[in-house]
């Protein structure tokens, strides 16, 4: 008998789920005409958010099996009725795929809708910005294309208060929208582990070879870091494949840094030389993914003519939201997209 109370217990949902299955099937059979059949979809439904991945394999055939006791007792067998037989049917048989489907993860709907919220929580908890010092400003976006919360494209940021050092990472996994975004939760824990915990000039080189040793046969990806004294105002920049960074100095001009390593994960112990210069008062760096320069037909040199011409129109303005500024001049975007800017307002 305990026993028997343990396992009650561990499938409650399961256990109530067959009794209202049994219940409303008899309901069907003795009243036909006043209990429609599609009432059986009822239960179905409830079972893909509240049980485990096998129990709603085998709860599915069993709801299919009642269907059909209870087709076998209906007084007429009418167009409507087949139509409701064949629509319960269906649903039967969608439920039945969903539910082999999660075996794989061996996590029922709920369970893992939560782990899945909580990886992207993590995500975009890593991709906040830390709190600068007065002189400084800054603003990060990323935008998905598919109005998803998960994206190929993720920011890992750094303070650290011994050096007085902002490090910024930028990563862009190939892809777009959810399909991109389950290879860039992977990704963007190893980022978060280097990022503060490793030298500036060797960060992007781990991840090259984290991403050698995993072996990453499903796309490539695309990084750039940036390493700024918020003391002094020297910047460093390096680059894996990555669209150029972008210097908007205060009197009108902008920069590129074009100097570029491979993509991440494709060579091993490739090299990622350092770009190095000085961020002036008013001067602002900017950091972005290829969705936002890159459109059919867009050349990407003129894309980024199109960004660097928004950039100065807004150079007098404080970083806090211009990328969002900037992202909304831009208009429709059909890739994910993300856009960094970082603005040396004073003088140290």
């Amino acid at each position: 008998m305990r026993d028997l109370k343990r396992q009650l217990a561990a499938n409650r949902a399961l256990v109530l789920l067959v009794v209202a299955t049994v219940l409303v099937g008899v309901l069907v059979a003795a009243a036909p005409t006043q209990v429609p059949l599609n009432v059986l979809t009822v239960p179905m439904i409830v079972s893909t958010l509240v049980l485990r991945p096998r129990q709603l394999a085998r709860f599915t055939s069993f709801a299919l099996l009642v269907l059909f006791l209870a087709t076998t007792q209906q007084p007429e067998f009418t167009p409507r009725l087949w139509a409701s037989v064949a629509t319960y049917t269906v649903i039967g048989l969608v439920v039945l795929v969903i539910s082999l489907r999660r075996v794989r993860l061996g996590l029922g709907g709920a369970e893992g809708e939560a782990m899945l919220l909580d990886l992207r929580e993590r995500i975009q908890a890593q991709g906040r910005l830390p709190r600068l010092p007065d002189g400084w400003s800054a603003d990060a976006v990323v935008r998905t294309a598919e109005g998803t919360g998960f994206s190929g494209d993720f920011f890992c940021f750094d303070r650290s208060e011994t050096t007085g050092t902002l490090e910024a990472v930028l990563v862009d996994v190939s892809g777009k929208g959810v399909r991109a975004g389950t290879r860039s939760l992977q990704l963007s824990s190893a980022f978060n582990g280097l990022v503060g915990a490793v030298s500036s000039d060797r960060l992007v080189p781990a991840a090259n070879q984290f991403l050698l040793r995993q072996q990453w046969t499903e796309g490539f990806a695309t990084a750039v870091h940036v390493s700024v004294d918020l003391t002094t105002g020297a910047a460093t920049v390096y680059t894996a494949g990555h669209p150029p960074a972008l210097v908007v100095r205060s009197c009108g001009e902008v920069q590129r840094v074009d100097l570029s390593g491979p993509l991440l994960g494709v060579v091993p112990d490739a090299a990622y030389p350092p770009v190095t210069f000085e961020l002036q008062p008013g001067d602002a760096i900017v950091a972005y993914t290829d969705g936002v320069v890159e459109d059919a037909g867009t050349d990407l040199d003129d894309g980024i003519a199109r960004l660097s011409a928004l950039l100065l129109a807004h150079r007098g303005d404080g970083a806090e939201g211009l990328a969002q500024r900037v992202l909304d001049d831009l208009g429709p975007i059909a890739d994910d997209c993300a856009l960094f800017v970082l603005r040396r307002s004073t003088a140290p």
